[in-house]
């Protein structure tokens, strides 16, 4: 294939018709291209599916991880062990493309690797490495790991990623009229581009879009200015440049509030993130405005169309027998897994996402005695299913996945699994009549896991925060804890309040539901399938892209 002056290889729509480039650090397109890691990986799949099924003028920038994220085994005593594996990827084509960029006052190249858009149905994706003999070693790890846990690593990748896609889009000749930078990853594209157009920054600007997922400001990347600047971030900048072009005089530089300084308009991925947003960064000046466009997940790659043509044609006994064959499929992998037979006739509840403290993983287990009882509850037994990716070196995390792991020894009727990726997370999604979700609000900025988890006739139990305000009629298609006033509460008291809660309506609502009357619980687990397939398909988030944030 020739890759000069580049077009988009299929018919583009004529609403769709301008040119992006859209930069993020992980795209999960399908399970065996492993360069991702959770969340943001997930959407960033979604929305290529969606810009390829729309006919959208839209070209994906990421990185081609040697080792992945990592792979999640197992040790002797079940807990986790992480390990890097070489990765094959044989329907990737070597587009022959290979440049130079500065990383560290010092050139390094860059090969260029292409999905092309009919293999896994997405937009076309450029994929970036530095591992080729070129490159001294050092070089060569750039592209080794995604979140590289070295600090001087993970602003070398993200130098790979902003200044290496902006030059991929001037060397294929593409010329995109924006670029969008999905969370901040990618921002050293604004210095190459400020650099570019003979550092005018308004030419930056109106081709400049971001995407924030980060609802509190500790969470948004800061590094040294200096250490960015020895790397070569800023192309060429001096560090008092820098100050005076992003209008921070510290010496941490904040990417995220560089981007908002950079871009033209930036959104948040909820409605309630949005809004959480522009009141997190309204004290500082000069940022552009924030809109929403709330996350989404892609129907057609994730739900289940037998359920929905059993829904369609109003076959209640159709539903229930795919939902059985869909659980008893999956328990088949927890049962390879763990040497646990679960039943499909029992109510199976779900949490699965990537670990990490604001989540609360374990909550549910974290009262003993009521655990306990839950979990020997005769008159309305329960099967639990676990299963998340920590980060590889976030140890609170990983000790969390592991007491649980020590947990579930005690019970049959507990699990927790590893690898959890995109095939599996399709099957616990299947294997769930109640996906259970409860972050600590408002720290949650979107958290799409519970969307596809409807398309799966799974019903979705979740603290109300991310896209949950949004979806939830309480009741009728899905149950939610009520709000308290959690800003005037200590950290202790809104998780015990949240706990409180969850057990109240477990107990008292979801499981007599469940077990006394079934044909309204189905109700609302053919009430929460319908209301999730358009408000909540990625197609609308792909389209809001082009109305609300490309015009």
């Amino acid at each position: 294939m020739d890759f000069t002056a580049y077009k988009v290889p299929y018919p583009v729509e004529d609403r769709y018709k301008k040119k992006v480039a859209y930069f993020s650090m992980e795209f999960a397109t399908h399970q065996p291209l492993k360069i991702y890691s959770g969340g943001l990986g997930f959407l960033a799949g979604s929305h290529l599916r969606s810009a390829y099924e729309l006919g959208q003028n839209l070209v994906g920038i990421g990185i081609l991880w040697k080792y992945g994220y990592y792979d999640q085994e197992r040790n002797q005593d079940q807990t986790l062990d992480v390990s890097w594996n070489e990765k094959q990827f044989c329907f990737l084509e070597d587009t022959g493309l290979k440049f130079q960029i500065s990383i560290h006052e010092h050139p390094v190249w860059v090969k260029v690797f292409y999905l092309n858009p009919e293999t896994f149905k997405t937009a076309p994706l450029f994929l970036l490495s530095t591992d080729c003999p070129e490159n001294d070693y050092v070089s060569q790890t750039i592209t080794h790991r995604l979140y590289d846990a070295n600090v001087a690593t993970k602003v070398a990748q993200f130098i790979l990623l902003g200044v290496g896609g902006a030059k991929l889009m001037d060397e294929l000749g593409f010329n995109p009229e924006l670029y969008h930078l999905n969370e901040a990853h990618g921002l050293s594209a604004a210095f190459y581009l400020y650099q570019k157009f003979n550092k005018k920054l308004e030419e930056v600007k109106k081709r400049l879009v971001f995407t924030t997922h980060t609802p509190e400001e500790a969470g948004n990347e800061k590094h040294d200015i200096y250490l960015c600047h020895k790397m070569s971030y800023f192309c060429g900048l001096s560090v008092d440049e820098v100050k005076l072009l992003t209008g921070n005089p510290e010496d941490q530089f904040n990417h995220s509030l560089a981007a908002l300084r950079f871009a033209h308009l930036a959104n948040g991925v909820s409605q309630l993130h949005g809004h959480v947003s522009r009141a997190m960064w309204s004290r500082y000046p000069d940022i552009c405005p924030i809109i929403s466009i709330t996350n989404a997940q892609n129907w057609k790659y994730w739900a289940d169309k037998q359920m929905y043509r059993f829904r369609e044609a109003g076959d209640d006994y159709g539903i229930d027998d795919r939902k059985k064959y869909l659980k008893k499929r999956a328990f088949e992998i927890v049962a390879d897994q763990t040497g646990k037979l679960f039943n499909p006739d029992v109510f199976t509840i779900v949490w699965a996402r990537r670990f990490a403290g604001y989540k609360r993983a374990s909550m549910i287990a974290s009262d003993e005695v009521r655990f306990r009882k839950l979990m020997e509850n005769k008159k309305y037994p329960v099967q639990l299913i676990w299963a998340g990716k920590p980060y590889p070196v976030d140890h609170p995390a990983i000790s969390e996945f592991n007491q649980l792991v020590h947990v579930s020894k005690n019970f049959k009727n507990m699990a927790v699994m590893i690898g959890y990726e995109l095939t599996l997370s399709k099957r616990l999604k299947q294997a769930a009549d109640c996906w259970l979700n409860n972050p600590r609000v408002p720290r949650e900025a979107s958290g799409t896991s519970g969307m596809t988890a409807a398309m799966n006739g799974a019903v979705n139990f979740s603290t109300d925060d991310g896209w949950i305000p949004e979806f939830i009629n309480h009741g009728h298609n899905g149950f939610v804890v009520p709000k308290a006033d959690y800003a005037s509460m200590a950290t202790h008291e809104q998780d015990q309040y949240d706990l409180n809660k969850m057990y109240e309506i477990l107990e008292k609502e979801i499981l007599p539901l469940y077990y006394d009357d079934y044909p309204t619980w189905r109700q609302i687990m053919k009430n929460g399938m319908g209301d999730v397939r358009f408000q909540f398909d990625s197609n609308r988030m792909a389209h809001e892209y082009y109305e609300l944030m490309y015009v």
